[in-house]
């Protein structure tokens, strides 16, 4: 059945408890998994009335901070069920395409990630990275909520 998972995470709740839930599922399945953080491209926000106070290299060392924080997460899950798991970084500003890319990099069988449940309005205004995963991957999502 499946013997690679790619698990995404944004540090959210949700995807937490998807690691939760994603580690003993891999550990029945004698499967292996590979965590992944997408990092947001750097940006410059300025308008007339601010401007980001946050330069390249602040953002490197804050983003680098994140990474290993919700890396580490996912490690420690997989160490406390004895799965085998490797983890990795990618900055990208479209985190989907980033997701579905390493997916098929690693020769992954099976894509593991939280949905925020977002409906209506709010899902549109703000997107959904699961939903366009879904929509644009070849590679099975198990979407948990």
């Amino acid at each position: 059945m499946f013997k690679h998972l790619l698990l995404p995470t944004d540090g959210s709740l949700a995807s937490e408890i998807a690691i939760h839930f994603a580690m003993p599922f891999a550990k029945e399945i004698n499967a292996r998994v590979t965590g992944v953080y997408v990092i947001p491209e750097y940006h410059v926000i300025a308008d007339q009335f601010a401007m980001a106070a946050c330069t390249k290299e602040q953002f490197d060392i804050e983003s680098t901070a994140l990474t290993l924080e919700f890396l580490a997460v996912i490690e420690r899950e997989a160490r406390q069920a004895g799965v085998i798991c490797d983890t990795e970084y990618v900055v990208s500003a479209h985190p989907h395409e980033a997701i579905i890319k390493l997916a098929a990099d690693k020769e992954c069988d099976l894509i593991v990630m939280a949905s925020h449940g977002r409906t209506g309005v709010r899902a549109l205004m703000l997107g959904s990275e699961t939903q366009k995963v879904l929509t644009h991957s070849r590679i099975p999502v198990l979407v948990l909520r």
